[in-house]
């Protein structure tokens, strides 16, 4: 046979127990005392007024852990209290737990009893002035309107400054909270950015140097390995300058010679410079390289070489696709001509088109991480472009075309 759980009574808080025995040992004190506040409203034992005297203390114990309970408990006290004469720490008592209920009761509560106690003070006013037809029944009401009106009143404007600090507290934290997501994902991008700004830079010379040192080590050729390590030292230096610059970039921004090199941007200017490095490197692996710039068609507002003015974002996401497909066809692309062409219309985007032989291989002529198409595809969804890349015709026409379309907008365009 199971035992039936107890009913658990609310544990007081031990500031409710202090109030309790504090009012409870004055109110003996008073009526030790004997001081009364006005005549028994009926013939009733003395001893009674110690029983709402209990009864109020028993309700302060409840004040926070129970106030609608500790309410009712104390209205039935205060009700004793004035038939048996009354004690001031009884009433005393009383206004405290009408100011708890309204403080830490539920927000029905809260609500009601502040209304209860107006009507109460109303009630008190009218009825006794209309029977007794003496001005000096007011003094009822105002009694009423001290013991439970000015209380409850004040736990309305208490409570409503500890929802609003609780409000503005959690309104700090859930700022906080979006600041510092904010920051976590200003991390990440820069992070991301950060990553495909190394990719594209150095990735481009470590193929080159990767193929022709293979091919140094395989060609029994004085002449042909001199050559091979010229095109490795230039794209070591190469490669060094870009590091240099990658390294600017994270720098502090106070530094003046970061920010100098920070400036130093990569442009579609630097296209031909691109390309006949490009010739360079895959000069050994049958490849030629060749450039369209259809930039200037129908453009008025040009720069002295006739290229058209592009946001610098845009500028500089072509010319990482463009680095990116020329490093992926020296790594990947068979013999043959690998064609680049940019192609801009005053209102429309800008296109870059680059096409490069596809063949069957047995492995690429260098290593690579496959992170090349991942960061074009961020580049172009950063300025909500479309991209792809794939093979495209049959047989020995078959080919590998990376094609990216770069919204150019009107607003950025006339910076």
């Amino acid at each position: 046979m199971t035992a039936r759980p107890r009913l658990a009574l609310p544990r007081p808080h031990r500031d409710d127990l202090r109030i309790a025995v504090c009012g409870l040992l004055g109110g003996l004190l008073v009526w030790a005392l004997g001081l009364r506040n006005n005549t028994p409203l009926a013939d009733l034992p003395q001893w009674l007024v110690l029983v709402a005297l209990t009864a109020m203390s028993t309700a302060e114990l409840l004040r926070r852990s129970a106030p609608r309970t500790a309410l009712i408990t104390a209205t039935a006290a205060l009700a004793l209290d004035v038939c048996t004469g009354g004690l001031i720490i009884t009433i005393l008592m009383f206004t405290d737990v009408v100011y708890a209920a309204v403080l830490y009761g539920s927000p029905a509560t809260a609500r009601r009893v502040p209304v209860i106690s107006i009507l109460l003070t109303v009630a008190a006013t009218i009825v006794p002035v209309a029977v007794l037809r003496d001005p000096r029944a007011l003094l009822l009401g105002i009694g009423v309107g001290v013991i439970t009106t000015a209380p409850a009143w004040t736990g309305v404007i208490i409570r409503e400054h500890r929802n609003a600090a609780r409000a503005a507290r959690l309104e700090a934290e859930q700022t906080a909270l979006l600041a510092e997501m904010d920051r976590t994902q200003a991390v990440v991008a820069e992070r991301a950015r950060m990553a495909r700004e190394l990719h594209d830079m150095v990735a481009n010379h470590l193929s080159a140097i990767a193929i022709h040192s293979t091919a140094a080590q395989s060609i029994d050729d004085p002449a042909a390995t001199r050559e091979a390590l010229g095109v490795i030292r230039e794209n070591s230096v190469q490669g060094l300058a870009e590091m240099r610059r990658l390294i600017g970039l994270l720098r502090d921004a106070k530094d003046p010679g970061a920010t100098a090199e920070a400036q130093a941007t990569p442009t579609l200017d630097g296209l031909d410079a691109l390309l006949r490095q490009a010739r360079t490197n895959g000069a050994s692996s049958g490849l030629t390289f060749t450039l369209q710039d259809d930039r200037q068609d129908g453009r008025q507002d040009e720069r002295e070489d006739g290229a058209a003015r592009l946001p610098a974002p845009v500028e500089l996401a072509a010319y990482r696709i463009v680095q990116e497909s020329l490093t992926n066809a020296l790594k990947h692309a068979a013999p043959g001509e690998v064609a680049v062409r940019i192609a801009y219309a005053p209102g429309g985007p800008l296109t870059v088109s680059v096409t490069s032989p596809f063949g069957d291989r047995p492995g690429p002529r260098a290593p690579g991480s496959g992170a090349g198409l991942v960061g074009m595809r961020e580049r172009i969804a950063l300025l909500d472009g479309e991209f792809e890349a794939g093979p495209e015709g049959l047989g020995d026409r078959k080919t590998w075309r990376v094609r990216a379309t770069l919204p150019v907008r009107e607003e950025e365009e006339e910076r």
